[in-house]
């Protein structure tokens, strides 16, 4: 056990401290709850650099950070559909949590292929990140307030918020579809043999 896993099991369990702070109804919750993601945000980015810079990479935290990683925006993105309910929500939510799904499993697929560099983190996923993670933070900092119909009232915060959503979810797509690219020749190869 050294630092960088520490810190991506701290972010792991942060998961229902997140929850329990967003729900529990005090004022402020949704900044506290927007703090604590953000700083699990920080985290991401710290243990790899821990990692790389001290020299202490291992497997048990190649396999545990992106897990942890995807916990964490599964849970947050299940939340605010929760507390948004609606489909300029649920959308973008559904397409990156089933693009982290596809990945994943690509992932995995093509290390038993023992191909898994052809499908490792880019530079653009890195951004996707980035913009996921900021987007979900403005979300969580705000607790929506609804008209007389039950629809969402739309702030200048919102909207801005959504539209960093709109922009991490076509990163995701766009990510998805170059690791999708840079593993179609074992994709064919392997449809070509059954």
């Amino acid at each position: 056990m050294n630092l960088p896993n520490i810190l991506t099991l701290i972010r792991v369990l942060a998961i229902p401290v997140l929850v329990l702070v967003y729900y529990v109804p005090f004022k402020g919750s949704h900044i506290c709850a927007a703090g604590l993601f953000l700083a699990a945000g920080i985290t991401d980015w710290l243990d790899g650099y821990l990692a790389r810079r001290l020299n202490q990479t291992s497997p048990f935290g190649a396999f545990l950070d992106p897990v942890a990683d995807k916990l964490i925006v599964g849970v947050a993105l299940v939340m605010l559909v929760q507390v948004h309910a609606t489909a300029w929500l649920a959308v973008p939510a559904m397409v990156i949590v089933s693009r982290e799904i596809t990945v994943s499993a690509l992932r995995e697929w093509m290390a038993e292929l023992g191909k898994r560099a052809r499908v490792a983190v880019s530079q653009l996923g890195k951004i996707k990140t980035v913009a996921q993670m900021s987007a979900i933070t403005l979300l969580l900092a705000q607790k929506p307030a609804f008209d007389f119909h039950g629809d969402i009232v739309m702030t200048p915060w919102l909207w801005l918020s959504y539209g960093l959503l709109y922009v991490a979810t076509g990163l995701t797509l766009w990510s998805m579809m170059s690791y999708l690219r840079a593993a179609a020749p074992e994709l064919l190869k392997s449809q070509s043999k059954s």
